[in-house]
């Protein structure tokens, strides 16, 4: 078991996602860095789909109960195990009563940790992610106790010396493809999103990222139609919208790019600080 003894500002359980669900307007939800949440698992010999704890621009405060074996990756918050620094994208030993704290936030915005047999809380729709409406806790609170399974440890696992691509941490380039309303936009419009820099607005969240300046829009709304993590949607007062994993499973809004997969995780481990630039893959 695992005691929480400090949340951080915004902590949650998260695997790869709840998928099927989205005809019945059930987000996909998941790891906001897939990319990090897998290499975690995978250090540890995991399943990928294996829930991890996601913790968002400050850390959490745990204390181990029984031995495992624990890894981190994505977001340096230098982490600590019984008050010394411990190494990243690795597997580390824990022993009962250890107590793994963070502290200042070095480079990226979420950092996650995996247990070895991932955290066994609730299975809801096929999925442990935490989101509000469908899970009964939305985030990691003081005072939780999280189960994980019994553990003894052994022989470093086989894939502990995977390289984890730094890129995910440190790319200011969006990738993005054509969305459905893209070419509604005029020449002069399409040659200015990608020579535009863009910075992470003070409204981003798991839901959903907005870009700032404001670009100049005078497309209509459309019908509901499906969107999906990763798309872009363009408002009638110019706002930028990137959803992102809780998003909505319809939007009425032109949807202008799609990123890819690596940009949503790369989007995922920005902040108010990063400027950014979106260009076409390919």
């Amino acid at each position: 078991m695992i005691k929480v003894l400090k949340a951080g500002f915004y902590s949650t359980i998260q695997d790869l996602g709840r998928f099927g669900q989205r005809s019945f307007g059930v987000p996909v939800s998941g790891a906001m860095d897939s990319y990090s949440s897998a290499f975690a698992n995978a250090l540890l010999g995991n399943d990928k789909q294996d829930a991890v704890i996601e913790m968002t621009m400050t850390g959490a405060e745990l204390q181990f109960t029984n031995p495992t074996t624990i890894a981190i990756t994505g977001a340096n918050m230098h982490p600590e195990l019984n008050g010394k620094s411990i190494e990243m994208f690795k597997s580390i030993k824990i022993e009962p009563n250890d107590i793994l704290t963070f502290s200042r936030l070095l480079e990226g915005f979420r950092t996650y940790i995996a247990v070895k047999g991932g955290f066994l809380t609730e299975t809801v729709l096929g999925s442990r992610s935490m989101i509000k409406g469908v899970t009964k806790a939305i985030k990691i609170e003081k005072g939780d106790v999280i189960a994980i399974a019994d553990y003894v440890h052994l022989e470093n696992s086989k894939n502990a010396k995977l390289n984890f691509k730094p890129k995910i941490l440190s790319n200011t380039v969006l990738e993005v493809m054509i969305g459905p309303e893209f070419y509604k936009l005029s020449q002069a419009q399409q040659d200015a999103l990608f020579e535009q820099e863009f910075h992470v607005s003070r409204y981003n969240n798991r839901m959903a990222y907005q870009l700032k300046p404001l670009f100049q829009n005078n497309l209509e709304p459309i019908l509901t139609a499906p969107v999906l993590p990763g798309t872009v949607q363009l408002t009638p007062l110019g706002q930028l919208i990137v959803l992102m994993r809780d998003c909505q499973t319809t939007g009425g809004y032109p949807r202008i790019l799609q990123l890819t997969e690596n940009a949503i995780n790369m989007l995922s481990q920005k902040n108010t600080s990063n400027s950014l630039k979106i260009r076409l893959k390919g």
